[in-house]
């Protein structure tokens, strides 16, 4: 039991809530675990909707859709908490940090080296099975492919906040804004490209910042620091996007 209140304990803390809530700062940091959990996931999320389409009508589509979304927010809950224990160990700083530059360079190398993405595989789904037990095996499989495609984004928001609560609020508003308006998000990417490119500049300083905090270095980036960094980094995007508007114009 006093494992278990380590890890959620902070979760029923309403001090802590209300701490969070009240402070500029931590919505600056949770505004951050947004735009990392939207920019990293809505291309994931459109897979997720596209794994609904083997159903048969609209209503149980939006209906897998809103099991998923709920089984996305118990699943945050369970590994942030898990996660929030685990990341005080430096093995898994160092881990974590080593996994977000791979996640980086994997970006990079395939815009400039032309090596291929890799496409998001959608599970197949039985087709034998109907009725109720097909949409229960369409909500499992969205279940499953949600916990894979966000450990990215959860590792990010760890590295970024120690404060679980913090962390929880920003995937929880994330996921919905990323489920709800994924194709406006995907439409934005495309009409400013930037955007992606940032969003793994970000991850790549994430890296350091909790590679930063092991032992033998002990050098601890305050999360309003960064949270501000975030709000330069995004304005100085849409600031180079506008600006390269009219070379682009030229060279047409």
């Amino acid at each position: 039991m006093s494992l278990l209140g380590k890890l959620y304990g902070p979760f029923f803390n309403g001090h802590n809530w209300a701490a969070v809530i009240t402070s500029g700062q931590d919505w600056l940091i949770i505004f951050s675990l947004v735009l990392i959990e939207c920019l990293l996931s809505v291309d994931n999320a459109i897979v997720l909707a596209a794994q609904t389409r083997v159903l048969p009508s609209l209503k149980e589509q939006e209906e897998s859709l809103f099991y998923g979304i709920w089984g996305s927010y118990i699943f945050r809950f369970l590994v942030i908490g898990l996660g929030t224990y685990l990341i005080h160990f430096w093995e898994i700083k160092v881990l974590g940090s080593v996994y977000l530059i791979y996640l980086v360079y994997r970006f990079f190398s395939s815009k400039f080296f032309g090596k291929p993405k890799k496409k998001k595989r959608i599970l197949k789904i039985n087709s034998k099975l109907t009725g109720r037990k097909l949409f229960w095996s369409v909500v499992v499989q969205i279940e499953m492919m949600d916990i894979i495609f966000s450990i990215d984004s959860v590792l990010a928001s760890l590295a970024v906040s120690n404060n679980p609560v913090i962390v929880l609020i920003g995937g929880m508003i994330g996921i919905a804004c990323m489920r709800g308006v994924a194709e406006v998000i995907m439409k934005l990417m495309r009409k400013i490209p930037e955007l992606e490119p940032m969003a793994y500049v970000l991850i790549f300083i994430i890296a350091i910042k909790l590679f930063l905090t092991i032992p033998a270095i002990d050098i601890e980036l305050p999360s309003s620091v960064f949270g501000i960094f975030v709000l330069i980094v995004f304005v100085a995007t849409l600031v180079i996007h506008y600006l390269r508007q009219p070379r682009k114009r030229g060279e047409e």
